[in-house]
């Protein structure tokens, strides 16, 4: 198998010094656990720059307080070698539309990539189970929302929980587009890196890992399998929101938007879906924009470029932090280190005479953020299996604008 091909499809990031386990008392309240959780990082996260206080709170649990609640909490879950600012846009805007919200840190993030080399994913399914129960104490309903790897976490998470009232799936990841995936549980056994941590590359940013052990991988690989076999057992019927980019490098989106198509059976779950698809597939409940926006200088939409307002000041249009591993030439990855024009794309495109970074904002965010709101309402009508829901009204739903 190619490993490197593996790092590239999958596109997600490692560290070679690995920190102590510390035990903590399981928290009672969220604040207990945010704190908690800034001591571990303090303790042993490998900063990359000298704004602590930047990393600390890009890499830390949230939480957004509505300024006019209206009883319903959401939580998020980041994805594999990212963090909880993966959230910090969606984060706010549902906060603005009464939401209670907030992320949490998956074991083995935050840090350093080593700290991956021996994590379960019943870890992380636990450090979700255990949030739930937190949010739960403090709201009449419950939604979740996860980006990528997250994603398979919740979907896994509600498919047992029928009271969570509805999901907010970004960039989901049921299924991997590198068909060797299945062996990664077993290749980490005897590889414990895709790539050498003791490389040229950088390991991590402030904000997300740069290099994941082999074990991360094969950890997702396993929230893949059991999301996909349990929608083989049973439909998921309440409202979902699918955002999926039709040039995702890590994910195989055909199947993500089948899967939409014959298992999501709400008739307000919406899918969104950036890139072309012929005018026939378009319908109330896929909802297709194009990702090639030239006037954006972007080619492309890119498995994270989903989640980001185009004023993220770290990720948006004049963001701090481009994101110059994109699997080009190193001449051309040098060249955008160096603050060349650039282009936006998925990883691994390239154009003769363009440099291209990964496209980390979402031009049409505010639409999306219109969709996402809709099915957010449609899930308060629930149990729909047992009466009809209302069906998503308004322009917006059918013919978005920009």
């Amino acid at each position: 198998m190619n490993s490197l091909r593996l790092l590239v499809l999958l596109s997600l990031v490692g560290c070679a010094d690995r920190s102590p386990a510390v035990s903590t008392p399981a928290p009672t309240h969220f604040e207990q656990y945010r704190q908690q959780t800034l001591a571990q990082l303090e303790r042993d996260r490998r900063f990359q720059s000298p704004d602590h206080a930047l990393e600390l709170e890009w890499n830390a649990p949230r939480e957004w307080v509505a300024p006019t609640p209206n009883g319903h909490g959401v939580l998020l879950v980041h994805g594999l070698g990212d963090s909880p600012g993966s959230f910090s846009d969606i984060g706010a805007q549902l906060a603005s539309q009464g939401y209670q919200v907030r992320t949490l840190l998956l074991p083995g993030h935050g840090t350093q990539p080593a700290d991956m080399l021996d994590v379960h994913i019943d870890e992380w399914r636990s450090t979700v189970a255990q949030q739930v129960a937190l949010l739960r104490q403090e709201v009449d309903q419950v939604y979740l929302g996860g980006f990528s790897t997250g994603a398979n976490l919740v979907l896994e998470y509600a498919m047992d929980e029928p009271d969570i009232a509805g999901l907010l799936m970004f960039s989901p990841a049921f299924k991997a587009r590198n068909r060797f995936i299945w062996l990664l549980p077993w290749l980490a056994q005897v590889k414990p890196w895709l790539r050498d941590p003791a490389g040229p590359r950088q390991q991590q940013t402030a904000l997300r890992y740069q290099n994941v052990p082999t074990n991360g991988f094969a950890q997702f690989y396993r929230s893949s399998e059991t999301v996909r076999d349990k929608l083989a057992a049973a439909p998921f019927e309440r409202p979902v929101l699918v955002v999926s980019a039709a040039h995702d490098s890590v994910v195989d989106v055909q199947f993500v938007r089948d899967t939409f198509t014959k298992r999501f059976t709400h008739p307000d779950s919406r899918m969104i879906w950036y890139g072309d698809l012929p005018t026939p597939q378009h319908t109330q409940r896929l909802l297709v924009r194009s990702d090639h926006l030239p006037a954006e200088r972007i080619s492309q939409f890119s498995h994270m470029g989903v989640l980001f307002a185009p004023d993220n000041p770290l990720y948006g249009r004049n963001g701090s932090q481009p994101v110059c591993l994109n699997g080009q030439t190193d001449e051309d990855f040098q060249r955008c280190r160096a603050g060349a024009p650039l282009w936006y794309s998925a990883w691994g495109y390239r154009e003769p005479g363009k440099v291209h970074a990964r496209l980390t904002f979402n031009p049409y965010f505010d639409w999306q953020a219109q969709i996402m709101g809709q099915v957010m309402r449609a899930a308060q009508h629930r149990p729909c299996s047992e009466r009809a829901c209302p069906a998503l009204g308004g322009e917006a739903a059918v013919n978005p604008g920009t």
